[in-house]
């Protein structure tokens, strides 16, 4: 039902797109730390989930795939995500624009929509459940291509 909801919130923000507020990174940061960001990924209506913790740490799950080793940070303008080892490491990064409850998530360097999302207080899906299982060291800028990252 809540996928279902998000999905609908999803096509009528479309037509509202140029109503959306761009959020710099500390805004990023106040509305996501401590909380949960869960959507779809535009292209595939697949969802996603993940509660983004004080320490770094994104549990929760992508496209069903529950996460291992994610993190987030935050730039001066936009949010990043990264998995894996430094040898291997994948980072992800978006913009994020609010419209209402609404938050939708272009990939940094193109500017396509890559999700769309709403923000839950705390952790309601019980991501957190659990002892940790990994930490993250802030290091994207060491992924290749990444000295632009931000630090955290």
């Amino acid at each position: 039902m809540r996928g279902l909801a998000v999905a609908l919130a999803m096509l009528l923000s479309v037509a509202d797109a140029a109503a959306a507020e761009r959020l710099d990174g500390e805004a990023i940061r106040r509305a996501f730390e401590g909380n949960t960001v869960a959507g779809r990924y535009s292209g595939s209506n697949q969802p996603f989930s993940e509660h983004h913790h004080r320490d770094g740490r994104a549990t929760g799950h992508n496209r069903g795939v529950p996460n291992r080793d994610a993190c987030w940070t935050t730039t001066s303008d936009a949010v990043c995500y990264y998995y894996g080892p430094h040898e291997t490491r994948r980072t992800y990064c978006f913009t994020v624009e609010r419209s209402g409850r609404l938050y939708i998530l272009r990939s940094r360097l193109s500017g396509r929509i890559n999700g769309m999302a709403t923000v839950e207080p705390g952790d309601p899906e019980g991501a957190n459940a659990g002892p940790a299982t990994w930490s993250c060291d802030g290091l994207i800028s060491r992924v290749p291509g990444g000295a632009l990252l931000a630090r955290r």
